[in-house]
């Protein structure tokens, strides 16, 4: 939102997960009452993604309290605030969804529905340094025979 308003002629695309959405919604309302033409990038995995991640990575796999079962229709919510949104479930959908936040000319949610298992990389662990940066996912260990 604040990109938006110190560059009121350029595009802005927000992306985010839907744990971040549930934390900013009233953003919405902002951004809606200004017109902001802000294009919101919904990554969803069903979880709190990062959240989720950590918990595979340094707890194996020990979950408590990431899954998202309760997000309410992406379409829906944007609508509510009167600002345009959609989902795209599958790769091949991206690129059109994608035009249509890029052609309309005020604020617009894409809701991008991603595999739940979906990690993200680069990351530093909770309590890490930079140099402690996570590259990609663990690699298995070769067993000899």
């Amino acid at each position: 939102m604040g990109a938006q308003f110190g560059n009121p002629g350029k595009l802005v695309m927000a992306v985010v997960g839907e744990g971040g959405v549930m934390m900013s919604l009233p953003e919405l309302a902002t951004i809606s009452s200004h017109k902001l033409p802000v294009k919101i990038i919904v990554m969803n995995n069903g979880w709190l993604g990062m959240v989720r991640q950590w918990q595979e990575l340094f707890y194996n796999g020990r979950y408590s309290e990431v899954a998202m079962d309760a997000f309410p229709n992406c379409e829906l919510l944007a609508a509510a605030f009167g600002i345009r949104g959609r989902s795209v479930d599958n790769p091949a959908e991206l690129e059109t969804g994608l035009a249509e936040a890029l052609a309309e000319p005020g604020p617009f949610l894409l809701n991008v529905n991603v595999t739940r298992e979906e990690n993200v990389y680069p990351m530093v662990p909770a309590g890490g340094a930079v140099n402690e940066m996570i590259l990609g996912p663990p690699k298995p260990v070769a067993v000899g025979d």
